[in-house]
């Protein structure tokens, strides 16, 4: 029997890894892994159980245990926690900056890497995140980092949470991404890199139809040629 295929989508906060992953989940009829919705919903069970973000003893038990459902519905995709629909909640910008914090923390990714890795299940999986291709699926038949520039990663979110009906500022939101590129790339476990072979595509000057149609010519030709 074989493997599912495993494509894996990298890259910093604002790329729109999540809207591509989803693009390709949806094309190729594949299940689909946030990575990032893991970390945000520890972030939250850690407010919710008031357990501080340094007390590593505190927040690696509840990592272990994290009751945590992903589910594909007419409305999008929901994440319950602790049978709450948690899925507005784990986009605010206070959560994302908590996750990201966790995130730089080894213990705790050790902790949720076999949550991640289970996601792998026929007929194939688009996992989303930082280190999908480098650390959780290493033997991924395609991988892809997709990046661009903070000044444009900044202003997506801005229109983003602006249409959400939020009052935001662009300069708070460039220094809090330039902030979680740093935290992302120094971090002494799993940094923010492209894996090797990956494709890299810049998105700063390119639409998302552009940017699903480069990454799916490069998925198909490596599952075809693996087929092969």
């Amino acid at each position: 029997m074989r493997k599912a295929y495993v494509v894996t989508v990298d890259g910093p906060s604002g790329a729109g890894k999540g809207t591509l992953s989803n693009m390709l989940a949806d094309a190729y009829k594949w299940h689909f892994l946030d990575s990032g919705a893991i970390y945000r919903v520890l972030a939250i069970a850690a407010i919710h159980h008031k357990i501080a973000l340094d007390d590593i003893h505190g927040l690696q038990p509840l990592a272990n245990g994290l009751d945590v459902t992903f589910s594909v519905t007419d409305k999008g995709n929901r994440v319950i926690l602790e049978g709450e629909d948690v899925s507005d909640d784990i986009r605010s910008e206070e959560v994302g900056s908590t996750a990201s914090q966790i995130a730089s923390i080894p213990m705790i990714r050790e902790a949720l890497l076999k949550r991640q890795r289970a996601f792998a299940q026929l007929p194939g999986l688009v996992a989303d995140g930082r280190d999908m291709g480098t650390v959780v699926f290493p033997e991924a038949v395609a991988k892809i980092f997709l990046t661009a520039s903070a000044q444009s990663r900044a202003q997506r979110r801005y229109e983003q949470l602006k249409a959400m009906g939020q009052d935001v500022k662009i300069a708070c939101l460039l220094m809090d991404i330039q902030a979680r590129d740093e935290r992302d790339l120094n971090r002494a476990t799993a940094p923010l890199v492209a894996a090797k072979y990956a494709l890299e595509i810049d998105s700063t000057a390119l639409g998302i139809a552009q940017v699903f149609e480069i990454a799916k010519a490069f998925i198909d030709s490596k599952i075809f040629s693996e087929s092969e």
